[in-house]
């Protein structure tokens, strides 16, 4: 099972927090059956944030979590026109939510470390940033994260 899905985009995020823009991502996660409990992986999405801010320097949020509630590991994108996720430089416009099975530590952080090191170059949030369709957003996060 792929790690993105076109489902699994969000080109024109909206919410006035990073709660209910999270809320929005995850709900995707539910539609394509790779969360079973919404409420239980968004409060443990908030355990994870309160620990620390998951939001980078350059207008990036990476909000995420193993999750009981989570069958596979997932990613889902979202851009948005700025959300607060907690960077001091600024509001989030890309933001990425990790899923990732309890138990599925390793992927979940060789998700969370390859997704790093591509948001450290423009180039590659350039791209994210000027991708026409959700099926671009997924071509470039297999290109670049997946596959790389």
């Amino acid at each position: 099972m792929s790690l993105i899905t076109e489902h699994q985009v969000v080109l024109d995020l909206q919410g006035p927090d990073r709660h209910t823009a999270t809320r929005t991502l995850a709900e995707t996660l539910v539609a394509d059956g790779r969360c079973t409990d919404l409420e239980l992986f968004l409060d443990d999405v908030r355990k994870r944030e309160e620990q620390m801010a998951t939001g980078l320097p350059g207008g990036i949020g990476i909000p995420h979590a193993r999750s009981a509630a989570i069958t596979t590991p997932s990613l889902v994108f979202g851009r948005t026109t700025g959300v607060d996720w907690g960077a001091a430089d600024g509001p989030a416009t890309l933001i990425f939510l990790i899923a990732a099975p309890d138990g599925g530590g390793q992927e979940h952080l060789q998700i969370l470390a390859k997704l790093a090191r591509k948001l450290m170059r423009s180039e590659f949030r350039q791209a994210l940033l000027e991708a026409p369709d959700a099926t671009t957003v997924v071509d470039i996060v297999n290109r670049e994260v997946v596959n790389a």
